[in-house]
């Protein structure tokens, strides 16, 4: 009798009726809704420099598989489309143009196919294209327009702090937390996005619309998203009660920043995620605990990019870890 071949492919693993076309597709017009709001406060330089990202990461990709890996091209799956879409989500919209096809080519060229492509890398792309381009370019990819100030002409110098930078920089100064709420934005504001910062994490509303559907079509599941989003208020929360006139509010660290953006879209990842449910509720508490951790006590105002960048370092322990028994031990 003629055995056939065991034949297992690489990750993303999708055990429904989706394909890795479906899938990519899916979040990318999960993201449309974001941007509809970041053309809105920033206006049509947004289109601008996310088709850079967009077509750049396509063309990376494309020449890549083509001319060096010689590999059948899978430019178009989507992969490609939905790594420069984050990519240009986690850019302030006045960054140079030649600096995002840096970021593109760090993107595809560095943290993906150099790899074997699409479900070898161990982290995520967008992410290690944004803190290349965080650490090569500081001063550009920390100035940040003012919402709705972009969309006039002659806007050069027409930048303020994100409402992050504002709390660092007021706590910096020996400001109490009632000093600097005088000067960041309400919870509408932030919930709506009407406020500077990257083009992806403007509005926390249109991303949590977004990730609504991708839980309805079951791209994602509710494991990541909800266990990191549901640390970052549990820690900060503490630190807020045990001094609240040193520390933010839990509202407003989750409804600020990439908490949302990264919870939903940019932790899910197939490829850089623990595969079990255990697996995914400690990844994301880790990263949720890291993110408060790298915003309160480090540098940064920021930490959702470096948390998410840590944990994919562990993914593979965390797989070992919550790897399910075999059948009959």
């Amino acid at each position: 009798m003629n055995q056939k071949p065991l034949t297992v492919s690489l990750s993303p693993h999708l055990y429904s009726g989706l394909s890795i076309e479906k899938s990519m597709y899916g979040v990318i017009l999960a993201l449309l809704p974001a941007l509809a709001v970041s053309v809105y406060v920033f206006g049509l330089g947004v289109l601008y420099l996310t088709g850079i990202a967009v077509a750049s990461c396509i063309a990376f990709e494309f020449a890549i598989q083509k001319y060096l890996l010689k590999v059948p091209v899978r430019a178009l799956d989507g992969s490609a489309i939905l790594t420069g879409l984050l990519l240009a989500f986690n850019l302030p919209v006045n960054l140079p143009w030649w600096m995002v096809i840096i970021g593109s080519f760090v993107a595809i060229a560095i943290a993906k196919m150099s790899f074997g492509g699409l479900g070898n890398n161990i982290f995520n792309p967008a992410l290690i294209a944004r803190v290349f381009l965080l650490i090569s370019f500081p001063v550009a990819m920390t100035t940040w327009p003012k919402a709705f100030a972009y969309r006039l002409a002659s806007v050069d110098g027409r930048t303020a702090a994100t409402p992050l930078m504002l709390l660092k920089e007021g706590l910096l100064n020996g400001q109490t937390m009632a000093e600097i709420s005088a000067k960041l934005p309400d919870y509408g504001q932030l919930l709506l996005g009407l406020i500077g910062g990257c083009i992806g994490e403007v509005s926390a509303a249109a991303l949590i619309l977004g990730g609504l559907y991708l839980l309805w079509k079951k791209i994602i599941s509710w494991h990541i998203p909800v266990s990191m989003v549901a640390t970052v208020f549990a820690f900060s929360g503490i630190l807020w009660l045990v001094d609240p006139a040193k520390y933010a509010s839990p509202l407003f660290h989750i409804l600020s920043g990439g908490v949302m953006l990264g919870a939903i879209y940019m932790a899910t990842d197939y490829v850089s995620s623990p595969m079990t449910r255990k697996g995914m509720l400690i990844y994301g508490c880790l990263i949720g605990a890291l993110t408060v951790i790298i915003r309160v006590f480090g540098a940064y105002p920021e930490g959702v990019s470096f948390a998410i960048l840590i944990m994919n370092a562990f993914v593979p322990l965390i797989n070992r870890y919550c790897k399910p028994h075999r059948f009959g031990e």
